[in-house]
């Protein structure tokens, strides 16, 4: 079921799933008419299915700009920059899966922590993105923007897949279709071991993932039922002092604590019905977290060190109800309601030694609910002019009840933001677009009720519980069927609260306001049958709208600098080559630049040959076997026999080396 959400899109679903079914290149399609701002797009099954990738969260790279790096183990929520964002693990970009939210709410580890790894890629059909604030249809942690992954109802085949590589990587796949008449049933089965390039600590990745869908259709209605189940454990080679490896005591894969790492589940039971008017879901979703992380070693506790673990234990309850009008050909309205409820049974610090507990900082229950109302409507003027205008109201209740009585209570927050934008068609290969909008990004429930900081006993202030972002963009799109398609934006981002992550505490805190603008620019083109190319580029600057005690006005961890470039090369039908190159420019690492880290580049390649009904795949990731950082921090650490105030230095975690992985793959 493909489904492209958004006022400027209204043509019908059936027709939607027939194109996607005939182009299953999401980057070919022609969106000249299709969306509302040079910004957003489709990426398809087989764009997925060509581009060599070390984790599956990478997958979000398809979204122009967007990176995905890792300073922790495989099983945690992947580290994510956009648009001049630190995103942490997903603070201002709001993904969801068939219309069930990702990012949670007052997590333990972090504010809007979105971990993809419950998504198997071989069950997307397709990922929907829009970059800014500008569809009513995205609410919380949609400043940036938002990805919706769309999940096949009948696969293209069953398929039997076996994985090999290098450092114990192990993956099988299983899946397999059965139709009756206009129902059918996929089931997919995942399971993956990994234990990791690094020394003195084996990550011993053991994860698995089911996916059970049944999916029905009769005349103009259609709909599913799925449950999704995903269990994972590992081990963590977390990010490292740099002063540690220059010194020579350590390899940069090596690691201080080599207990920290975690485990983590999440099981889903979903439905979505449609008809032509009407898109009805409702989820429920089950998911825990417990993660032992260690980033300032010594710092805090000399004696047993400041390993801490992080708990989060919760259900989600929501639906979402959508409706879709025609009045006329003039004038088209997409109007909703969506409610969400986060009964978060234990989000808990707690100081831990080699993964055993010693005292407990804080521990709470959080009730957190909210609910929705949206529109939006398009009208067109004539020939070339199209306007949209969306306005959509959130309310957000929340009820903490925490182990220190101070810090219990209960909080609400309401916001009304307003979109709007101009469409006008050039020709039939051209379009300008004049976006404007506004978003929100939800704070911690937690940090609203809180009166006494848990550790020092003293004040601690309150923050909102939402948190508005304003968007502008002008942007340009060039579409010529098969041969380039083209888009640049020039755009601003104004937040009023910056969350950012702290690295001595492992979680997010809310900051300064914040001002960022930037450019991009995508291009695909398609030389012929069998060679093609793509790049992407971002430049932002990103700075706090105000400075505070002598400090700087830059964000940490902005990245100024992003490029991405691909080649696609295939010779005859049963063979073909891709070579991905990744790039960031340094980025700043204090709020005065004068830290900086290094730069970045990762070369990828994947070379595939089809017999029959087999496919043998051989990746080779960071084919260069360069040594730069996935991840840079700065902050102050302590190791035995340092200075009980610790050493500010940065912190950092390595790209893992070049690794080698052979994929088996039959198709039945």
């Amino acid at each position: 079921m493909i489904v492209v959400s958004g006022p400027q899109v209204w043509a019908d679903i059936q027709e939607l799933e027939d194109i996607e079914k005939v182009v299953v290149y999401g980057h070919r399609l022609p969106l000249i008419g299709q969306t509302l701002s040079a910004s957003e797009g489709i990426i398809g099954f087989q764009d997925i299915n060509v581009r060599p990738m070390l984790r599956q969260g990478e997958v979000l790279e398809f979204v122009p700009g967007m990176v995905v790096t890792q300073h922790s183990g495989s099983g945690k929520a992947n580290q994510y920059f956009l648009r001049g964002f630190n995103l942490d693990h997903g603070t201002d970009f709001a993904t969801s899966i068939n219309g069930m939210p990702i990012n949670m709410r007052t997590h333990g580890h972090g504010q809007g922590y979105t971990d993809l790894n419950f998504i198997i890629p071989e069950s997307v059909a397709s990922i929907q993105y829009q970059k800014g604030p500008y569809h009513a249809e995205n609410g919380d942690f949609s400043n940036a923007g938002a990805a919706d992954f769309i999940t096949f109802d009948s696969l293209p085949t069953n398929i039997a897949k076996l994985e090999l590589g290098q450092d114990g990587y192990i993956r099988g796949l299983l899946g397999a279709n059965q139709q009756y008449d206009n129902d059918g049933f996929i089931s997919l089965l995942e399971s993956e071991r990994y234990d990791g390039p690094w020394l003195g600590v084996s990550e011993r990745l053991r994860k698995t993932n089911a996916l059970l869908q049944y999916s029905f259709r009769e005349g103009n209605k259609q709909g599913n039922v799925a449950f999704m189940a995903y269990d994972n454990s590992w081990n963590a080679a977390d990010q490292i002092p740099l002063r540690l490896v220059n010194s020579g005591q350590i390899s940069p894969l090596e690691t201080v604590d080599p207990t920290a790492g975690g485990n983590s589940a999440r099981y889903s039971l979903s439905t979505q019905w449609q008809n032509t008017d009407w898109h009805v879901d409702a989820f429920v979703i089950q998911s825990q977290l417990d993660l032992y992380s260690n980033f300032t070693y010594f710092l805090d506790d000399p004696e047993h060190g400041d390993q801490f673990k992080q708990v989060d234990k919760r259900f989600i309850y929501g639906t979402n109800i959508k409706r879709s009008v025609i009045n006329n050909e003039r004038l088209r309205q997409n109007m909703g309601l969506q409610f969400r409820y986060d009964d978060i049974n234990d989000v808990a610090l707690i100081r831990t030694y080699q993964r055993q507990p010693l005292s407990t900082v804080r521990s709470d229950k959080v009730q957190e609910s909210s609910l929705a109302l949206f529109w939006e409507g398009e009208t067109t003027f004539n020939s070339v002019i199209t306007a949209n205008l969306g306005i959509r109201y959130d309310h957000l209740w929340a009820k903490v009840e925490s182990n220190l009585e101070l810090n219990s209570g209960h909080a609400d927050d309401g916001l009304l933001n307003l979109k709007g934008g101009l469409v006008y068609r050039i020709d039939n290969n051209w379009e300008s677009y004049l976006n404007a909008g506004q978003s929100f990004h939800s704070n911690d429930a937690r940090g609203s009720t809180i009166q006494v900081d848990p550790v020092s006993g003293e004040s601690a202030e309150q923050v909102d519980l939402l948190v508005r972002g304003t968007g502008a963009e002008v942007g340009l799109r060039y579409s010529r069927a098969e041969q380039l398609n083209f888009s640049m934006a020039l755009w601003s981002l104004n937040l009023d609260s910056e969350l950012l992550f702290v690295g001595d505490a492992g979680n997010t805190e809310s900051s300064l306001p914040s001002k960022r603008w930037g450019i991009e620019l995508s291009a695909y083109y398609w030389l012929n049958k069998i060679f093609s190319a793509d790049i992407e580029l971002a430049w932002t600057d990103s700075h706090y709208a105000d400075t505070i005690n002598n400090e700087g006005n830059k964000i940490a961890g902005a990245l100024p600098f992003v490029l991405s470039s691909g080649l696609l090369w295939q010779p005859m039908d049963s063979w073909h080559f891709s070579l991905r190159m990744r790039h960031f420019g340094q980025r700043n690492l204090d709020s005065l630049g004068e830290v900086k880290s290094n730069e970045f580049t990762v070369l990828n390649m994947l070379l595939n040959y089809q017999y029959n009904r087999w496919q043998f795949t051989l990746n080779m990731l960071n084919a260069l076997n360069s040594n730069d950082h996935d991840i840079d921090y700065l902050y102050s650490s302590r190791l035995p026999g340092e200075s009980s105030g610790g050493i500010e230095d940065i912190h950092f975690h390595p790209i893992e080396p070049r690794t080698l992985r052979l994929e088996a793959n039959y198709t039945f």
